[in-house]
């Protein structure tokens, strides 16, 4: 180690670090005792690189650790994170340099470091010119040749510009805002679906029709990714917009193990991401705080956390996903790309080319065939891999025990009561024989839970007084064509527009045929008919069987109890 003089002058402490040069360079070149030192110092100084911000009082525990200055902490995170993230960055000895790497000895290297957060990452926002100034003071006072202010400026560089804009703004500044909205770090997740984060997103995206192939427009993306592997738990691409059907429908895909699902789409590719999530980090839209959610997670045991208001950055993970995969749809013919300038002269409309159904293939490959195999620059891993080690470390998450029952308990919910013909929901009449107990005392029944899928009003999921479970209950009416809520409630508004005060279920599935028979005439006139001709097919599902859950009712009783639980209104969906 070489001799550093250190005279007595006042104010050199705040700047001395710690004596054995702290450099970057190959294991090749590394003794066996250098290796050991990095092999220390990497699970201190690693967590800390992973933050935005290295706060004084972390900057002091990790010194007391490992036994250097607060400066040298700041020093060693700000190596680590220029080498991406390599422990041979911690090891000490005499820097080699190379493309990325800091060609200055490690005490001058010190010295700059301790500068820049002294006088140039503060409050007071110094000019650059002042820090060049300042570094030459204190190399001069210890003896050392300055580097020139292109190298400081090549040293600033490497410091995160979230940091820079923190530190010298404020955290709560809109520089600082802008920079971490979608980078910032949220809540740490410490095994596979720990936390898992879903948003939705229009796709950059122009799709066809599945007959007459041409444009119907961009389709709604909803996606759920697991925090600690950055593995995609499962996603939803549809025409319809965001709502509480749509989160139901994404949980459902995630939760359900995908081997079936794949084979179905003829894909042969590995995606073993599956279980029950701990804990669902969500923004606060309105579909994220619907009964079904909550209903569905208290049920089967997900915790629930919204974004902070004034932490866009809490949900940065999923907010990261979403970009990549834009990122590669702008690749697809028909793309929109993100904005009108991005896109410039490029006809989005004529280069159409995908329908709903293969885009969701595409997604599905694009998932299990390439995201999962490729290295995540925030976990640096695969993730895949990520999560193969998780569950290695960790086990397996918790399992779905039925993943059509899964389902159902994330679709939207109403409390009805029971008439002498069964269930009535917006005018169309659902019954059943297995009703009939709860009919014969339906004076001591009180509201039922309901549940149906909005992209089939043919039949309703009644759950049974006793709490256990659903029973399938089909429109009165069998011969009526299933229709969804969207098709029902276009010819409820078109049948009140003209004047018929009272609307019944006959009328209704006569209009709604009449209106389908308008739609498919006028498909190749109208962008607008071409998508309401697209939504009244259904969504794409997730990998699970149509919901039939008909279970036996052993020694009917004529005193079925109701549960007791308090109405409450319809849920919007």
């Amino acid at each position: 180690m070489s001799v550093i003089r250190r005279p007595d002058e006042k104010g050199l402490e705040k700047v001395d670090a710690d004596p054995d040069p702290i450099a970057e360079r190959g294991t090749l070149g590394l003794s066996e005792e250098a290796r050991q030192e990095a092999q220390r110092r990497y699970p201190v100084v690693a967590p800390l690189a992973a933050q935005e911000l290295v706060s004084a009082a972390d900057a002091r525990a990790a010194a007391a650790l490992l036994g250097v200055s607060s400066r040298s902490i700041y020093a060693l995170v700000a190596r680590f994170r220029a080498s991406g993230g390599l422990m041979s960055a911690l090891a000490p000895g005499k820097p080699s340099g190379g493309r990325g790497r800091s060609r200055m000895p490690a005490r001058v290297d010190d010295i700059v470091t301790a500068a820049i957060y002294d006088t140039y990452l503060t409050r007071q926002k110094r000019r650059i010119v002042r820090l060049v100034e300042e570094v030459q003071l204190r190399c001069k006072k210890v003896g050392l040749v300055a580097p020139s202010a292109k190298t400081i400026r090549r040293r600033l560089e490497t410091i995160r510009a979230e940091e820079v804009a923190r530190r010298r703004d404020g955290p709560r500044s809109k520089s600082a805002r802008r920079l971490t909205s979608a980078a910032g770090h949220g809540p740490i997740s410490m095994a596979p679906l720990d936390i898992v984060q879903i948003d939705h997103t229009p796709v950059d995206l122009i799709l066809v029709d599945e007959i007459t192939r041409l444009p119907v427009g961009r389709p709604w993306l909803t996606v759920a990714i697991d925090v600690y592997s950055r593995c995609i738990v499962g996603f939803l691409v549809s025409f319809e917009a965001p709502s509480a059907t749509s989160v139901g429908l994404c949980l459902a895909h995630s939760g359900v193990e995908k081997r079936a699902y794949l084979d179905g789409l003829g894909l042969d590719a590995e995606w073993p991401i599956a279980g029950v999530p701990r804990l669902l980090h969500l923004d606060n839209a309105a579909e994220f705080h619907g009964e079904a959610l909550a209903l569905g997670c208290q049920q089967h045991g997900i915790g629930l956390e919204y974004r902070p208001k004034g932490q866009p950055h809490f949900g940065g993970v999923i907010e990261r996903l979403i970009g990549t995969l834009m990122g590669l749809i702008h690749d697809l013919p028909g793309t929109t790309f993100s904005n009108p300038a991005e896109r410039g002269t490029y006809d989005s409309d004529a280069a159409a080319v995908l329908t709903l159904s293969e885009l969701e293939h595409w997604l599905a490959l694009a998932i299990s065939g390439r995201y999962h195999h490729e290295v995540h620059e925030g976990i640096m891993e695969p993730p895949l891999a990520r999560w193969k080690r998780g569950i290695a470390e960790h086990g397996d998450p918790r399992p779905v025990a039925n993943s059509r029952e899964y389902l159902v308990d994330f679709l939207p919910v109403v409390r009805r009561t029971i008439q002498r013909d069964g269930f009535t929901l917006d005018h169309i009449t659902y019954y059943s024989d297995v009703l009939r107990p709860w009919i014969a005392n339906r004076d001591r029944c009180r509201s039922f839970l309901i549940r149906r899928d909005p992209r089939d009003l043919s039949q309703i999921f009644v759950l049974e007084p006793d709490g256990r479970s659903y029973v399938t209950v089909p429109c009165r009416r069998l011969e009526r064509p299933g229709i969804s809520l969207f098709e029902h409630r276009q010819a409820v508004r078109t049948l009140k527009a003209g004047g018929r005060a009272l609307v019944d279920e006959e009328v209704i599935f006569r209009t709604i045929e009449q209106q389908r028979g308008l739609v498919k005439a006028s498909a190749k006139k109208s962008r607008a008919a071409r998508r309401q001709l697209a939504r009244q097919t259904p969504a794409a599902e997730p990998p699970v069987d149509r919901v039939a859950v008909m279970p036996t009712i052993e020694n009917e009783r004529a005193d079925d109890q109701a549960s007791g639980s308090p109405p409450f209104p319809m849920e919007r969906w």
